[in-house]
């Protein structure tokens, strides 16, 4: 049996963390099996559901490296999710759900009622042989006793999630449904469904919730809960993807960082963990730091550019050298890009804002006259390198009888505006000659460092 799985979300909103692990778990199983992974968009609640929110979704996918297998054509066949099969809509495929109304109706399995369709759901219990979950014997509960029968077709015509949701699995061959603990209750209805139609059911495999820290379910609303708040922040897909394996699967001998290749060589269903998870943002924090101390250093700059560029730094009014340059001297000093605007912006600004309490504290009358006396000693320094300039700090030193950090803080202070970032060195030459000059110049033309 060739493994066939599917995520099927509703594009009524973001792509939730919660979504994305599904997804994953799906992708991690199928590439494991050697299967196929279906992208199913269910979107028949026209009232709700927004193109926007499928862009959404399918970047969000993409974001992450989920590529999908099969999906209607949309252009010409360049491989998997690169623009040449998109994934399936529910809504291209009413056709199918209202053949299988008219074969239930016809069956007597189905009848109507106010306009709308009700199936004839099953009086005994229904036994749920979950992979994961265990065996669950689902009952009628005292409400559902007087009237277990559910909507399948809407009075306006639209079918019922439960239909479509087996329709479109038994249409796609689905061998493993694998989804949320929340879809458990919905189960019982969808195993009904199959027999009525004369199918096995696919295998359900019900993962554990995530939760939030303080043990309180996910919901929308918490921060963190959507995958782009991630991507805007600076994180690494590959560091989240590993993170969200982890969230509710362990691998047998608990490492916690495993590459793309590793997560699909170990993962399977058995490993996946019965109690929920919780969302850990400090330990996310650590794997993105782990991988990004790997980062090759050209996709660093890409990435860099990037995040400056959303910062609204133009990096393109500079040459490619410099840029490159002042990345390198942020590479391995930040963890998330979000960092990097602040951390190392002063590069591309072409004048720096100077933090309120450094300025209040370096910025006083008696640093004038040394920073004048530096600014002439760097003015006449024979180069400009990382080697000569602290040399020379140095020699300013000794020759004021101050201690190098007297001088080198409020000299950070006018070069990027704030007193942490950076080597001083290192980003002074950078910068070059001019720019460091014009901008103690700016430093010493302010009131308090002027006298």
């Amino acid at each position: 049996m060739k493994v066939r799985v599917r995520f099927a979300p509703s594009p009524t909103g973001y792509l939730h963390i919660g979504g994305a692990r599904t997804a994953l778990f799906n992708w991690l199983f199928a590439r494991h099996h050697g299967g196929v992974f279906i992208l199913r968009i269910e979107d028949t609640d026209a009232a709700r559901n927004s193109q926007e929110a499928v862009e959404v979704i399918l970047d969000g996918l993409r974001w992450l490296g989920l590529e999908w297998d099969e999906g209607p054509l949309t252009g010409e066949a360049t491989g998997p999710c690169k623009g040449d099969r998109g994934p399936y809509f529910q809504s291209q495929r009413k056709h199918l759900y209202l053949q299988r109304v008219e074969a239930l109706l016809s069956r007597g399995l189905a009848y109507e009622q106010d306009g709308a369709v009700k199936f004839r759901m099953k009086r005994e219990p229904v036994v749920i042989r979950d992979l994961i979950v265990g065996e669950v014997v689902r009952r009628l509960t005292d409400r559902e006793e007087q009237d277990p029968d559910f909507v399948i077709l809407r009075s306006d015509g639209q079918p019922v999630f439960h239909l479509t949701n087996v329709v479109d699995d038994l249409e796609m061959g689905i061998t493993h449904v694998i989804r949320g603990e929340d879809h458990l209750v919905n189960t019982a209805k969808h195993i009904a469904l199959f027999e009525a139609f004369g199918v096995k059911p696919p295998h359900y495999a019900h993962i554990p919730l995530i939760l939030n820290p303080d043990g309180s379910k996910m919901s929308k609303r918490d921060r963190g809960a959507a995958v782009h708040f991630y991507r805007d922040e600076g994180y690494l897909p590959e560091a989240l993807v590993n993170y969200l394996a982890l969230l509710g699967w362990s691998p047998k001998d608990n490492r916690e960082k495993l590459s793309l290749p590793e997560l699909i060589e170990r993962f399977d269903l058995p490993q996946v963990l019965r109690h929920n998870a919780r969302f850990d943002p400090e330990k996310l924090l650590w794997l993105q730091g782990e991988y990004m101390r790997e980062l090759p250093v050209e996709r660093f700059y890409e990435l860099g550019v990037r995040a400056l560029a959303r910062a609204g730094l133009d990096t393109t009014r500079y040459p490619v050298a410099y840029v490159k340059a002042a990345l390198d001297t942020c590479y391995g000093k930040i963890k998330r890009f979000c960092e990097l605007p602040d951390y190392g912006g002063f590069y591309f600004r072409d004048v720096v804002d100077y933090d309120p309490e450094a300025a209040a504290k370096h910025f006083v009358p008696e640093n004038g006259p040394r920073l004048r006396r530096l600014r002439q000693a760097l003015a006449d320094a024979p180069a400009f390198d990382a080697t000569t300039l602290e040399s020379t700090l140095k020699a300013v030193a000794a020759e004021l009888g101050v201690k190098p950090a007297v001088l080198v803080h409020p000299l950070r202070l006018a070069c990027t505006g704030r007193t942490a970032g950076p080597s001083l060195y290192h980003l002074m030459e950078v910068l070059g000659r001019s720019r460091v000059l014009e901008r103690l110049d700016r430093a010493l033309a302010r009131p308090e460092l002027a006298g």
